[in-house]
């Protein structure tokens, strides 16, 4: 097992009605900014439980930001935090509105180009000065109200980059499941394939020795396969909602990534696929997942077919490498099927008209980043990586 550290310091605070503790846990006198996105909150009632938690606070408000939150955006409520002298931020949505405030914490106090953030992937280690924050989740999926990164686009050129650090993580997060309830079915698909995909991307790499945490992730992966079409068909159904909304937590807190090693080359194409043509950031997980399973088979085939054998429950014929090949491949379409079971379209042209130069865009970009290799063993290499996307087609 790989040498690790593990820091989470978030308060997560899980179950019904807890939405009127924010009272004692937003600092006593903050001046507290609430970010949140669309409006489904107003929708939902969640907004009015908030303000109903916090009467007696002083509250600024600030709406509209992004599914894939923009840059242009947030730089709008950064103005707001340093003019207004805000205390203390609550982002109140999903994974976007929580990445979003990340970035508005660390950039109001930030000294220089905020874009810098995002191009030098500037780290806010603990104790830097940034804008403390909190959340009230209200779609599971990125395990963002768990972890201290965040994903943000810039719109003006079409990149979607990250940033992070031990600063930002929320100091607490309220999740009730509960609010799944009104979510649209779409939402609620993707967010089951988001988690799933999370797991893969810290598990399907190759065999080492974290016995532990090889089956933390399978038995996440196993939950949602058992629970993931069914809470898309009945959110109300507490006990579905609740083991979903845990799986997606655990999927990306920090947990089952220590001390092995991870991918991410899904993520980060997908990330691409999503700043071009703004496909939902679940499904390009699903599209391009896969496929990089296939082109990368060679080094991933052995914990393919342990994901094989143990989640997919395939049984084996024998140790033979033809035959760890056969049970890789059934593996990979178990995830295809399940995939297309969660509603996914897998080929990029069911998703956009503009798909056709889309590997040659890709590979100039991460060319141009520097980007040499991307993978556990830093093996997907720019052809590779459009290898995949082409398969993608």
């Amino acid at each position: 097992m790989n040498n690790f550290e593990l820091y989470n310091p978030v308060n997560y605070i899980f179950g019904k009605d807890q939405i009127e503790k924010l009272s004692e846990l937003v600092p006593s006198n903050a001046k507290v900014l609430i970010a949140y996105g669309g409006g489904s909150i107003f929708k939902n009632g969640i907004h009015e439980q908030v303000s109903k938690a916090l009467a007696g606070f002083k509250i600024v408000e600030f709406g509209g930001i992004e599914a894939n939150p923009h840059f242009e955006t947030l730089m709008k409520a950064v103005e707001i935090v340093r003019n207004q002298k805000i205390d203390f931020i609550l982002a109140v949505g999903g994974g976007s509105v929580i990445d979003g405030v990340k970035f508005i914490s660390a950039a109001s106090h930030y000294e220089g180009n905020a874009e810098d953030i995002l191009r030098k992937k500037i780290l806010f280690k603990e104790g830097a000065n940034v804008v403390p924050f909190g959340t009230v989740l209200t779609l599971s999926a990125t395990g963002s109200e768990m972890n201290s990164g965040a994903v943000v686009t810039i719109a003006a050129t079409q990149e979607k980059l990250t940033l992070g650090g031990s600063a930002l993580f929320p100091k607490f997060s309220i999740v009730d499941p509960t609010v799944i309830n009104s979510l649209p079915k779409r939402q609620l698909q993707n967010g089951v394939v988001d988690a799933f995909t999370h797991v893969l991307e810290q598990y399907l790499t190759y065999p080492h020795d974290a016995i532990l945490q090889d089956r933390f992730s399978e038995s996440i992966l196993k939950t949602l396969i058992d629970i993931g079409p069914s809470v898309v068909e009945h959110p109300t159904d507490y006990k579905l909602a609740s083991n979903f909304v845990w799986c997606a937590t655990m999927a990306l807190n920090g947990l089952i990534q220590k001390g092995v090693p991870s991918d991410w080359a899904t993520h980060m194409i997908g990330h691409e696929l999503t700043a071009l043509y703004n496909i939902d950031h679940a499904r390009t997980l699903a599209i391009i997942g896969p496929n990089l399973y296939k082109v990368m088979l060679d080094t991933k085939k052995e914990k393919l077919a342990q994901y094989g054998e143990r989640v997919w429950n395939i049984t084996p014929n024998s140790e033979t490498p033809e035959q760890v090949e056969e049970l890789a491949l059934k593996a990979i379409q178990k995830t295809i099927d399940f995939f297309e079971t969660m509603g996914m379209k897998l080929k990029l042209s069911e998703n956009t008209p503009n798909y056709q130069d889309t590997a040659d865009v890709i590979v100039a970009r991460f060319e141009e980043r520097g980007w040499k290799a991307l993978g556990e063993k830093q093996n997907i290499t720019p052809e590779k990586v459009r290898q995949i996307v082409e398969m993608s087609y």
